[in-house]
């Protein structure tokens, strides 16, 4: 069982930066890749970001590329998602989630292959 809990949204000007950070629990956190979803109003969660157990691989999706890094800190249990140069269109309740299978393998962006989630946070971008 692992437990995720999201903190740090709130509401920025476009053009600013937020820093997102996922407090995890209940398992050893470097056994573990982690990532960031969206969900905007009206539409289906996204896939944001992705980091491997040692922290030495990521990936983003297109969207978010160059303005979004993914990071994690194994000694505090966290994954961060630092958001600089925001746009409107980044407003949503972001999640993270872990993905528990026990082996080291490429990085998904697959909703359905994350094992757990934690509840989200809102951001929210003005223009």
């Amino acid at each position: 069982q692992v437990r995720l809990v999201e903190s740090g949204g709130g509401l920025v000007q476009a053009g600013g930066s937020l820093r997102l950070s996922c407090a995890a629990s209940g398992r050893t956190f470097s056994s573990y890749d982690m990532g960031w979803f969206r969900q905007a109003p009206g539409k289906e969660r996204q896939f944001v970001a992705a980091i491997s157990r040692s922290g030495g691989n990521t990936y983003y999706a297109d969207s978010v590329k160059g303005r979004f890094t993914i990071s994690r800190d194994n000694a505090e249990n966290t994954v961060y998602l630092q958001m600089n140069s925001l746009k409107s269109e980044d407003t949503a309740v972001y999640y993270c989630a872990a993905d528990l299978r026990p082996y080291d393998g490429p990085l998904t962006t697959m909703q359905g292959k994350y094992d757990y989630w934690g509840q989200g946070t809102q951001v929210t971008v003005s223009s």
